[in-house]
């Protein structure tokens, strides 16, 4: 990530505001407290536990079972 001119580069995080826009909207917070009071619990409930990756590579999983899979693929056994 990061090269210029490849335009798959920030197609995830396009992907993820694009949502974020959609299911949040474009509401305008008094404080910068209360935005992250409203997008937080989109992000860590609603993003990471319960939303499903549309791609078959990735088995359908939501994002913190993709991490959980991956933190336990690379524990290290005795």
């Amino acid at each position: 990530m990061g090269r210029t001119g490849i335009c798959y580069d920030n197609a995830a995080a396009e992907s993820f505001f694009g949502l974020l826009k959609a299911e949040i909207g474009t509401t305008v917070w008094d404080s910068r407290e209360a935005a992250r009071a409203d997008v937080f619990p989109f992000i860590e409930v609603e993003y990471n536990r319960t939303r499903l990756r549309r791609h078959p590579e990735f088995g359908y999983l939501t994002p913190l079972e993709t991490r959980a899979r991956l933190q336990h693929d690379f524990t290290p056994t005795a």
